[in-house]
């Protein structure tokens, strides 16, 4: 789909129609006329919204660099399932469908709210090979896409990325490193809470798993199948899916900005189609942002994960469409408009 940017200006010309001073909502503005190019109307809507949580397991949770064991994301996948989890309050206030796609849960998952894009039973360990073949990476990949096809025929207006896989922080961690060019050291964060020597475990395992795989940083399919995970492959397919049916995907935390990245060396452009939310607390999640060249209207410290962050967005957008949709203007009062500053 192609990005309109007629729709861009129509959008701007009506920011500045309304009675208050230009560019009043800052960020907000902005993505609306951004959403206005992507779904080619001025008449911007986000009334139909999907979290879409690619669960998946990590082989490299094993060298010891999380605080949980990998059991622990099928109980989270079941809970998200059942609308017990974290993401699912924020779902049910700002009127969100959840979609969990078990793309690579290292166990069989029997609960018929979740949906099977199983691609293995989770990754190998980083620290010791590939994570995955490059087919496998392709082919998590083309599932994510396939989850955009169908939202997009069943009407759906903006879908946000969500998660849920031990060990992610290091997949992500390890993609940021060698995607940025920078250290592990800068790019790796505590995660869901590591002391100091489980956060010497990750650096290290992270370190080794480059070191061994020697991932290709102009590749993206070659740094995804050596360093990352079926959830991030997963939502890589959700930003490319968003740009080839011309839906607004939103970005959460760092690990859905690792996949936002790899979408956009796949497909350059693909950003277009992408709204970040927030800056998440792990390090590198600023730097992700800045390369995409976006910038993100929370900075709360979030690092929760499932999509939550993401979700947050969403009130936002909905006051700024409040504001643009039905706000007086300069001509119904008879007032002068305001003038750009050159």
């Amino acid at each position: 789909m192609t990005f309109d940017n007629t729709s861009v200006l129509k959008s701007k010309l009506r920011w500045n129609s309304i009675a208050k001073p230009l560019g009043g909502l800052g960020l907000l503005e902005d993505m609306v006329s951004k959403i206005a190019g992507i779904q080619r109307t001025e008449d911007v809507s986000i009334t139909h919204r999907t979290a879409v949580i690619m669960c998946a397991d990590n082989g490299v949770v094993s060298e010891g660099v999380s605080q949980s064991d990998s059991r622990v994301t099928a109980q989270v996948a079941k809970e998200i399932a059942a609308g017990r989890s974290s993401v699912n309050m924020l779902a049910n206030q700002f009127s969100t469908e959840i979609l969990t796609v078990d793309i690579g849960i290292d166990s069989d998952i029997y609960c018929s709210n979740i949906i099977n894009k199983k691609i293995a039973y989770g990754t190998r360990s980083i620290a010791k090979g590939p994570a995955m073949d490059p087919s496998q990476a392709r082919k998590a990949i083309s599932n994510g896409i396939e989850i955009v096809y169908e939202l997009c025929r069943n009407g759906t207006d903006i879908i946000i990325t969500g998660e849920m896989g031990i060990g992610n922080t290091t997949t992500s961690a390890a993609i940021a490193s060698v995607i940025l060019g920078i250290p592990a050291e800068i790019t790796t964060g505590r995660g869901a809470g590591l002391d100091s020597s489980g956060m010497s475990r990750k650096i290290a395992g992270i370190h080794r798993a480059i070191k061994l795989n020697k991932p290709d940083p102009t590749d993206p399919i070659d740094v995804l199948s050596k360093l990352g995970g079926f959830d991030i492959a997963g939502m890589t397919g959700l930003f490319l899916g968003g740009a080839e049916c011309g839906i607004p995907i939103v970005i959460d935390g760092v690990i859905s900005a690792v996949s936002a990245c790899l979408a956009e060396m796949i497909s350059p452009g693909c950003r277009d189609f992408m709204l970040p939310s927030h800056v998440s607390n792990e390090p590198s999640a600023r730097l992700l942002l800045e390369k995409l060249g976006l910038k993100a209207p929370i900075n709360a410290g979030f690092h929760l994960g499932e999509g939550t962050g993401g979700i947050m967005l969403l009130p936002l957008l909905d006051g700024a469409l409040a504001v643009y949709n039905g706000a007086h203007r300069f001509d119904e009062m008879n007032m002068e408009r305001y003038k750009e500053l050159k």
